[in-house]
């Protein structure tokens, strides 16, 4: 049996600790061990990678501490518009969804668009129409409906202004949700979620749904789920990237994600982090910002549950 691990993310950025209240840090911290747990078990019940990041990834769109699922931002419209992506790093097969709205589970669909589809990416009308022929249940907005999602987006709704979730200062509301897994037979597999940005407008979509970008799986060389500021993680490729330079470089897991978080993006004047695991297990988290919401536990009994530097 080789090492099996798991990561997970909640977002990265602007973490003011003195503006976290305790109970709140402690609710974050929760939400993360119920969904490193679910994820976890999965691989130790000798479960495959792929299912145990769609469920880690599930466990936090149900939250709504999170960006993504029930947690999703506003848009320009009042609406709520998800994106979400999930990849396996043995087949390399991957299904992505965008514009997606009323769906309780976006990166299930996505899973959906991999396992019963010919295609990678649905959006907007016709992901919809997928879900649909796949009976999946469509919730109300009340559903998604959350009291400080809703003021962060007063406060900036008849603006041009859009903001990343987890750019604002004054609450501890965060970004995009992620998780990557290798598991007992060392295949490896990463999905990612989220509700975008507050106030985006035009059908905007960031990196989380678009492969190689904010996710990417590979067995040649890692699995990589991102956060961040999404135009430069698009600009940057940055999921690719990381296993470009492990591939083609023959730099290590922590070597390439440190290389493209705290070198490359910065060059280019993006934020943000990423996790990542190899096939033998090695996991990576860097981050450019104050804070990641972020946990991992392997299968040598090393756990991490962490949100500031």
């Amino acid at each position: 049996m080789k090492n099996f691990s798991i990561a997970i993310h909640g977002g990265a950025g602007t973490l003011v600790k003195g503006l976290m209240t305790q109970e709140l840090e402690l609710q974050y911290k929760e939400a993360l061990q119920v969904a490193l747990n679910k994820g976890y078990t999965v691989l130790n019940d000798g479960g495959n990678a792929i299912d145990a990041v769609e469920i880690a990834v599930k466990s936090l769109e149900d939250s709504p501490l999170f960006n993504a699922g029930k947690g999703s931002v506003f848009t320009a419209e009042g609406t709520h518009e998800m994106d979400a992506s999930i990849m396996e790093g043995k087949t390399l097969n991957a299904g992505a969804v965008s514009l997606v709205t009323g769906i309780k589970n976006p990166v299930s669909l996505a899973r959906d668009v991999m396992d019963k589809s010919y295609h990678v990416f649905l959006a907007g009308e016709g992901a919809m129409a997928f879900a649909k022929q796949h009976n999946y249940d469509l919730e109300e907005a009340s559903y998604f409906y959350d009291e400080v999602r809703y003021q962060q987006w007063q406060g900036i709704k008849d603006s041009e202004n859009f903001q990343l979730d987890h750019s604002v200062k004054k609450d501890g509301k965060f970004g995009t949700v992620g998780a990557v897994a290798c598991d007992q037979d060392g295949n490896i597999a990463a999905a990612t979620s989220t509700g975008g940005m507050t106030n985006k407008k035009w059908g905007r979509v960031g990196d989380s749904p678009m492969i190689g970008a904010g996710n990417y799986a590979n067995n040649k060389t890692c699995a990589v789920s991102c956060t961040g500021s999404g135009e430069f993680f698009i600009r940057g490729v940055v999921a690719y990237d990381v296993s470009c330079l492990m591939e083609h470089k023959g730099l290590s897991l922590q070597e390439a994600s440190e290389e493209v978080i705290n070198k490359r993006v910065l060059d280019i004047k993006g934020d943000g982090g990423l996790i990542a695991v190899d096939t033998e297990g090695n996991i990576a988290m860097p981050f450019n910002t104050e804070g990641m919401y972020r946990a991992c536990k392997t299968s040598k009994g090393d756990e991490l549950i962490a949100i500031y530097k």
